[in-house]
């Protein structure tokens, strides 16, 4: 029997949602749908699935970008993407052992290493690093580690590369090139390790990693190109921060379900560990619409010059020296 419908229409509207968010923001398709996805699936079917999905979704936001924009950031993360290559073999291998002899592990590692991370995105720490090239070298072994074992990997990157001072395009490019290299590899490595062929059967149903990839890739096929259109007339950064913030509710109630059931911690702690990680979320978002600078009018109307009277033109900002400068209010 293969999943019940409604388990694949939830999957489809998880796949349009993902997507979406992906093609507004260069990322985050794997870190909103694999917490939820994991809630009914084991990560053997739900990591090949989504990495497939992910190593074309990559590639058409890598042609998205543009080749100028691509050009103009490889050498950047270039240092970044060659030790993702051994970094998503070793967590490919991990992955492989994990998934058959503990699960359970496998779920808890997802929640816990990601959350911390989202919650740091929907922050907006900014800090540059100047030995960018050096500091590549860590973080992408990282990277292909965590990405091969949860398919997620959007959260670091954007956290380095938002550092970087980067403009949108150019960190769409960068993000693109980088999730490139640690999606094909795992995509190669999952295929030589069997991942690919195996199979789950539950309460729900049973799927395959191909028959789940066939449920979530034609909303894709909207989802990007309208998250890609929409993010043009949105403020960017604004809806960032709003989706990173929802994301860390998920992963909070997806890590919280995992102590309740495969760690037997009390329903009562887990509750109260959720609504700590939401109360959190809630104050980063809070003092993020506090403090964002606003869109003001301008100070002093700007006059056509055919109105202005003859002789010598007065100064527009203060009306008197044009040495001074009007601070903004």
């Amino acid at each position: 029997m293969a999943l019940i419908l409604e388990l694949m229409i939830l999957f489809a509207l998880l796949s349009l949602g993902a997507s979406f968010v992906n093609g507004a923001i260069g990322y985050g398709y794997s870190s909103i749908s694999t917490p939820l996805a994991l809630l009914v699936l084991v990560n053997k079917i739900v990591n090949p699935a989504y990495v497939l999905l992910e190593a074309m979704a990559n590639t058409v936001m890598a042609i998205v970008s543009g080749k100028k924009n691509l050009q103009s950031t490889f050498r950047r993360t270039l240092p970044i993407m060659l030790p993702v290559l051994p970094g998503a073999i070793i967590g490919s291998v991990i992955l492989a052992e994990l998934s058959t002899s503990a699960p359970n592990w496998t779920k808890f590692i997802v929640y816990a290493s990601i959350l911390p991370l989202i919650l740091l995105q929907a922050a907006g720490i900014r800090k540059a690093i100047k030995r960018e090239a050096h500091a590549g070298v860590p973080l992408g072994f990282g990277i292909g580690l965590l990405y091969s074992i949860t398919t997620i990997s959007g959260p670091p990157i954007a956290l380095f590369l938002n550092n970087q001072g980067l403009k949108r395009d150019e960190f769409k490019a960068s993000i693109a090139q980088v999730r490139i290299a640690e999606s094909y590899t795992t995509c190669i490595t999952y295929y030589l390790l069997g991942l690919f062929s195996a199979k789950s059967v539950g309460a729900f149903g049973s799927v395959t990693p191909i028959q789940l990839f066939e449920i979530i890739a034609p909303p894709v096929l909207i989802g990007l190109p309208l998250g890609v259109v929409i993010a043009k007339y949105l403020d960017i950064e604004t809806f960032r921060r709003i989706c990173m913030n929802f994301d860390a509710w998920i992963v909070g109630y997806g890590l919280t379900r995992v102590l309740v059931t495969f760690f037997k911690v009390g329903i009562n702690w887990a509750n109260a560990l959720f609504m700590a990680i939401v109360a959190v979320a809630l104050v980063i978002l809070y003092r993020y619409f506090r403090t964002r600078p606003s869109k003001k009018e301008p100070l002093v109307p700007v006059v056509p010059i055919s109105n202005l009277p003859k002789g010598d033109p007065p100064d527009q900002t203060t009306g008197s020296s044009s040495d001074e400068t009007l601070e903004p209010r």
